[in-house]
C-alpha cells in the first residue's frame, strides 16, 4: 500500500510514504503487518508470534487498534498544545497511550480464545508533525526504526532484547559468553503482560529524511550497507520498499519481511524550515503549573529489582509517597480508611 500527504503550499514539507510485507523464504505463514495513514500522520509496523497461527492476528489487531485510538483521540487533543507544561510532546504521548491500549486489547482476545493463547507481537511507529516538524518514534520489541540522513543511515531504536539488557546490566560481560545468548529473544511485546513500557523519542523533521521502519526478517538479511544504498537511491517510496523486499529474498530471508519507508521533502515553492527554531509548536502555559517548593527533593530515584520502590531523600512528606507508591503497585481510586 501507498500514499502521499496532500499538503499545500503553506506546509512546507510533505510525506510521502508505502510499506508491504512478505511470507520470506523460511516461514509458512506471514505474520507482519503495515499500516500506512496519511490521514492519521500514523506509520506502523508490527511482528508477530504466537502458536496456531495467531501472531498475525495479534499484529493486525495492534496496528488496527492502535489506529481507532488515533482517530477516536483527534478531537480531545486538537485544542492541546505540541509541548504540555511538563516539557512533553502531546503526540509523543498519544502514540505510547494508544499502544498500551492495543496492549490491553491483544491480552483480551488471548484470554477469550485457546486458539490465540499466548499470542503477541512487536510494534515499531513513527508519528510524523508536518505542522510542528516534529516525527515521534515509539517501540516495544526488536522492530526497527531507521533514519537515512544525507546519505547516512541510522538506527533510531533500541532492541527490547536479552542480550541487549544484558548488556545494559554487564557491558563487560567478555564476547564469548555474549555469543552463548540466544539472538532472537525480546524481553518486551505486546501481549506479554498486562502493563508494557512503551519507548519513546521525538526527532527533528527535515527535508530530505528517509525513514525505515522494518522487521528483523529485513534487518537480519541486509547488512546496514545495502540497507543505505537503498534507502538513498532516486526512487519512490513504493519502489523502495518492494527493493527491499526483494534484495532480503535473494539474500534467503529466514523470516517474514515487514517494511514501510517515509520519505520527508520539501514542497515545491517554499523554502526549507528553519534548524533548530520549532517556531510553530505550540507550548503550554506554565502559569498554573506549581514548581517544587523549597522542601521538594531534587530527585527521586525509583528502584525496581524486586517491587518498585521509591528510594526518596530528604524533604518529601508522606502524602506525595504514598501517591506515587499506589501508582506504582497499581493502586489507584479513592483512597480507604486505615484500620
Amino acid at each position: 500500500m501507498s500514499a502521499t500527504d496532500g499538503s499545500t503550499d503553506a506546509a512546507r514539507l510533505k510525506i510521502g510514504a508505502a510499506g508491504a510485507t512478505d511470507i520470506g523464504r523460511g516461514r509458512k505463514h506471514n505474520e507482519d503487518c503495515v499500516l500506512v495513514r496519511p490521514d492519521l500522520e500514523l506509520y506502523l509496523l508490527a511482528d508477530g508470534a504466537g502458536g496456531h497461527n495467531a501472531g498475525n492476528v495479534a499484529s493486525a489487531l495492534a496496528t488496527s487498534s492502535i489506529a481507532n485510538a488515533y482517530e477516536t483521540s483527534a478531537d480531545s487533543l486538537s485544542d492541546r498544545p505540541d509541548i504540555d507544561m511538563f516539557g512533553l510532546y502531546t503526540d509523543a504521548r498519544r502514540l505510547a497511550a494508544a499502544i498500551k491500549k492495543a496492549n490491553q486489547d491483544i491480552l483480551e482476545i488471548a484470554k477469550s480464545s485457546d486458539r490465540h493463547k499466548g499470542m503477541g507481537t512487536t510494534i515499531v511507529g513513527v508519528a510524523p508533525s508536518l505542522a510542528s516538524g516534529a516525527l515521534h518514534v515509539a517501540h516495544v520489541g526488536d522492530s526497527r526504526c531507521y533514519r537515512w540522513r544525507a546519505g547516512q543511515l541510522e538506527q533510531l531504536t533500541h532492541d527490547h532484547s536479552m542480550i541487549n539488557d544484558v548488556l545494559e546490566k554487564w557491558p563487560d560481560l567478555d564476547d564469548a559468553a555474549l555469543s552463548r545468548l540466544p539472538r532472537h529473544v525480546v524481553t518486551r511485546a505486546l501481549g506479554m503482560e498486562a502493563t508494557v513500557r512503551v519507548s519513546v523519542r521525538t526527532f527533528e523533521l527535515v527535508g530530505g529524511d528517509r525513514y525505515l521502519l522494518c522487521s528483523d526478517g529485513l534487518s537480519d538479511a541486509l547488512e546496514p550497507e545495502a540497507i543505505n544504498a537503498i534507502m538513498g537511491a532516486a526512487m519512490l517510496p513504493d519502489d523502495a520498499v518492494h527493493e527491499l523486499i526483494d534484495r532480503a529474498n535473494e539474500a534467503s530471508a529466514k523470516d517474514n519481511i515487514g517494511v514501510v519507508v517515509l520519505f520527508c521533502d520539501v514542497v515545491p515553492g517554499t523554502l526549507p524550515p528553519p534548524r533548530h527554531r520549532p517556531a510553530r509548536r505550540r507550548m503550554a502555559s506554565r502559569v498554573d503549573f506549581q514548581p517544587p517548593g523549597p522542601e521538594d527533593p531534587e530527585i527521586v530515584i525509583l528502584s525496581v529489582e524486586d517491587a518498585p520502590h521509591v528510594v526518596a531523600s530528604v524533604g518529601v512528606n508522606d502524602e506525595w509517597l504514598e501517591t506515587i507508591d499506589d501508582t506504582l503497585h497499581g493502586r489507584t481510586g479513592p483512597k480507604s480508611e486505615k484500620t
